[in-house]
């Protein structure tokens, strides 16, 4: 039986892996199948397709979209788009740049609390691409010796409502759903148990939602069941990953989700379906 792993972050957003090692750990625990979605960014997809014929392992584009609603983050899921378009590519470009930007202010109020020191060059160096991020702070707090982990960076510092904490780009889930639908790709609602925003689902498939993410890291069966029915009820596709971020996510490895790989079909399914329907 093949395996899919559809939630795996690289060094190129908040991971501490490169997709080489990703494809690596992915080929040693059995899985035929990963998608790179890293966080805003793309530019982890070609390096790992570059390296998969190595291991045979195929992989699909994926991303991962910060979106807020009603106060709440929800992330939206996209898979099996063109990574090549154009207008994809300035859409994150920009959102890069508020990274940064967010960066600079953290570092800034930081500093205010008296915390001096931190370049936004060494944060911005532990990322591989512009998709920089709390946990690259948060890994530069800990090797300055201010915090002993990266969860107390969060407890202390840059969680929601830490006194250096500065709220994200602001962008809809129903913008980041049709975004992924304009560029050929397929939308799906990450970890929900998570942002408990199930209320929504309604709209989101108005709006072109094709899946949600139902199996995930240390949930337990009542709470995936759960999930498949409301997928069910909306006639979703089930995908499912680890969320796998490297070192600061040791909880959750890749490969502690393993998908069958019927439901990578059932998304390629998906996305030709919408691409008869938008004819």
């Amino acid at each position: 039986m093949k395996y899919a792993d559809l939630h795996i972050h690289t060094n190129f957003s908040d991971g501490s892996m490169s997709p080489q090692d990703v494809l690596q750990a992915a080929y040693d625990n059995g899985i035929d199948c990963i998608a790179i979605s890293d966080h805003d960014t793309i530019m982890g997809i070609p390096v790992a397709v570059q390296h998969a014929k190595k291991y045979g392992i195929e992989v699909i584009p994926g991303i991962e979209l910060s979106t807020e609603i009603n106060g709440k983050d929800v992330h939206i899921l996209g898979y099996l788009f063109d990574y090549n378009n154009t207008f994809l590519i300035e859409k994150l470009n920009q959102m890069q740049n508020v990274r940064i930007d967010r960066m600079r202010k953290m570092i800034d109020k930081l500093k205010e609390l008296g915390i001096d020191g931190i370049k936004l060059d060494e944060v911005c160096a532990l990322a591989e691409s512009d998709s920089v991020g709390r946990p690259h702070l948060a890994m530069v707090l800990k090797k300055k010796g201010i915090v002993p982990d990266i969860k107390k960076a969060f407890e202390r510092y840059i969680g929601d409502g830490g006194p250096a904490y500065v709220p994200k780009y602001k962008q809809t889930p129903i913008e980041a759903i049709k975004l992924i639908k304009s560029v050929g790709g397929v939308a799906v609602l990450a970890h929900p148990m998570l942002t408990n925003v199930d209320e929504l689902i309604p709209q989101f498939v108005k709006a072109g939602l094709v899946g949600i993410e139902a199996y995930y890291p240390n949930c337990s069966e009542k709470v995936i069941d759960f999930y498949k029915r409301i997928a069910a009820k909306h006639d979703l596709v089930v995908t499912g990953g680890s969320d796998a971020h490297g070192e600061t996510t040791m909880h959750a490895p890749i490969g502690k989700i393993k998908i069958p790989y019927e439901l990578v079909e059932q998304l390629k399914q998906a996305k030709q379906n919408l691409a008869v329907v938008d004819r």
